[in-house]
């Protein structure tokens, strides 16, 4: 899937994990967000394996990784333990993080529950999960609707999604990312409709954001007077929905450090859309 790279599978955390790995140097671990899969990085991670080793996963609920039962089980907290046993595995006891959506929420819990581990973080067009949730304005609402949408009792968005799974989820890449289908690589496209059309991976992904509500924002409240200590690189599309909502890099100076901000062209999906800008600001960032 991503050129260059070994397709591999590891059992960590109890669930399995499909993952690629390429590149030499210093471990830089990419997650992924939703409805995506590790074929986000397919136009990124060959280019910064020239100066990093990258580990690419499927995040548990996601393409070809596990899909456990329960809503607990798919809270931020168990994928980073996931991702934290992964890396220990290939021999990383300490590492950086770039995550993307999903991915960046699950690396922001990463760095508060295992801060001696991360080194640096990246943070990729999301502002904190307890800041969305505990001060929600009807403009971020109507734009993530899908947070509350997923959220509802099962089988009710699982049913209605899958009458028709591609035109749920290429809504979604096209109605919050400010891009069109044609700005999506074509074989990046086939990867993430072939996860997404197995009704597993939907139930997963629903209940993905039933913890968001239901397990993530207690954990976010019980830490909020922690901090991410590591070096930071807040990311955002101007273009998009968080952009326009919020200050981004105001937002995260209460919850880090150290901020990097790094407004990008785009929206939300910026990552596919503008791979050449994303590659240079995180080839920066790491390399700093």
């Amino acid at each position: 899937m991503i050129a260059g790279f070994e397709t591999c599978r590891a059992g960590v955390n109890g669930v399995e994990i499909g993952y690629e790995i390429g590149g030499s140097g210093p471990p830089l671990l990419l997650l992924h967000g939703f409805p995506q899969t590790r074929a986000l990085w397919a136009r990124v991670a060959p280019v910064l394996a020239d100066r990093f080793t990258l580990v690419c996963p499927d995040l548990r609920g996601y393409g070809v990784s596990s899909k456990p039962d329960g809503v607990a089980a798919y809270s931020f907290r168990e994928m980073g333990r996931d991702m934290a046993a992964l890396m220990a595995g290939l021999g990383f006891e300490q590492f950086a993080v770039a995550g993307h959506d999903r991915g960046g929420r699950v690396g922001h819990r990463m760095a508060l529950d295992m801060p001696g581990r991360v080194t640096r973080l990246a943070v990729l067009d999301i502002v904190p999960t307890h800041l969305i949730l505990s001060a929600l304005v009807w403009p971020v609402a109507n734009a993530y609707y899908h947070w509350f949408f997923l959220a509802q009792p099962a089988p009710f968005p699982e049913r209605l999604i899958g009458a028709d799974p591609d035109f749920y989820f290429e809504a979604s890449l096209t109605g919050w990312g400010a891009a069109r289908l044609a700005d999506f690589d074509p074989d990046q496209l086939d990867a993430y409709r072939a996860a997404w059309r197995d009704p597993d991976t939907i139930r997963a992904m629903c209940n993905d954001y039933r913890a968001a509500l239901e397990v993530d924002l207690d954990h976010d409240r019980a830490d909020r007077d922690r901090r991410i200590t590591c070096p930071t690189l807040v990311a955002w599309g101007a273009a998009g929905a968080m952009g326009k909502a919020y200050d981004v890099a105001a937002a995260w100076a209460g919850y880090a450090d150290d901020i990097t901000p790094a407004p990008m062209p785009g929206g939300h999906f910026f990552v596919d859309t503008h791979p050449e800008n994303t590659i240079a600001v995180l080839r920066g960032f790491f390399s700093g």
